[in-house]
């Protein structure tokens, strides 16, 4: 039999992807101290203010001038799912909605027919680091639901099913389960029109936490599932029987279940798995859409509506001095998971 692994290909700053994902980059920024504007305590200069991706000493302002993160830009045509493991993001959108979550916390936004956000990460401690680590993962949309109305649900911390199994050897792996059920363990839905809310999509979103020498095995899938198992943490993972280092992907077919081993280091594994859509991808920058000539059409949009304008005071709005979380939507419905009493929807 053949090994389900069908290739190994090395990771830069935006991991490679496959259909239905389109993107995939992991933030992780060592933040100083904060200063009084929520921004790092430290000198700015030597940074490309604007466009700051170096990463000198250890972290990057991004497009931010005083706090790092995305000021206000559009997108068009598929979803964006945000992993939050350390630290905080404030989102605001074109549609009035606001949110601040982190700590775990999970955000899918469906873009839809346009929507302009802004992703903003506020330093909250003045005496000490603010590290920052997430995923953002964008998921395509079909042809039929690019031009949808924007929606954005958040997957908080305290809901998102984890499981944890000890091997022969006693060694733990534990799992997070964002998307797509594993065991005995089903996450919130997808928003309505995703990719992922299709059952034979065959989605799945999946942190992978493995203790130094431990075992664990991916169940099968579907036959034209697709599934990449990337390392970012550690120094090797035996993949079925291919070794793959850290900073590198394993492409592998995912009808057969799947043996991982970490090898002499614990080893943290992001899982991205799906049944292909299948459709032509135009892509330009923050749209994504099936032809150019829906590209030209999304640009005339924009120009001319711009996705229904901004309705926030400044390019790079944030919500407050308390590191509390909470999401506000266009409903006027409010989540407050800080708070035991709030329900959550």
């Amino acid at each position: 039999m053949s090994s389900p692994v069908a290739q190994v290909v090395d990771l830069g700053d935006q991991w490679p992807c496959i259909d239905p994902f389109l993107f995939c980059v992991h933030h992780v920024d060592q933040y100083p101290a904060a200063n009084a504007s929520m921004g790092p305590d430290a000198s700015l200069a030597g940074r490309s203010i604007g466009s700051d991706f170096e990463g000198l000493d250890g972290w990057r302002m991004y497009h931010g001038s005083t706090i790092p993160g995305f000021p206000q830009h559009p997108h068009r045509g598929f979803e964006t799912i945000t992993y939050a493991r350390q630290g905080f993001i404030d989102h605001a959108d074109s549609l009035g909605a606001s949110a601040r979550f982190g700590r775990g916390d999970v955000q899918w936004m469906t873009a839809g027919s346009g929507v302009v956000h802004s992703e903003m990460f506020p330093l909250f401690d003045v005496d000490g680091p603010n590290p920052l680590e997430l995923f953002q993962i964008w998921i395509n949309l079909p042809a039929e639901d690019k031009m949808v109305d924007p929606h954005f649900s958040m997957l908080w911390d305290r809901d998102i099913p984890r499981i944890s199994v000890t091997d022969n050897a006693n060694k733990i792996t534990k799992i997070t389960v964002i998307a797509g059920s594993l065991q005995d363990r089903t996450p919130a839905s997808p928003p309505p029109h995703s990719w992922a809310s299709r059952a034979d999509a065959d989605v799945a979103i999946w942190h992978v936490s493995m203790e130094a020498g431990a075992q664990y095995e991916l169940p099968a899938a579907g036959p034209e599932t697709v599934r990449a198992v990337y390392v970012f943490s550690g120094d090797t993972l035996q993949v079925a029987d291919t070794n793959v280092r850290n900073r590198q992907a394993a492409v592998c077919a995912a009808g057969v279940p799947l043996a991982l081993t970490a090898g002499s280091e614990p080893t943290e594994v992001l899982v991205l798995q799906g049944r292909p859509i299948g459709e032509p991808v135009a892509r330009y920058g923050p749209f994504v859409m099936n032809t150019e000539a829906e590209i030209e059409a999304t640009f005339a949009d924009y120009r001319q509506t711009q996705f229904g304008g901004w309705p926030w005071p400044k390019p790079d709005p944030t919500h407050g001095g308390e590191a509390t979380r909470f999401a506000q939507h266009s409903s006027g419905n409010v989540e407050t998971p800080d708070v035991e009493s709030s329900p959550s929807t």
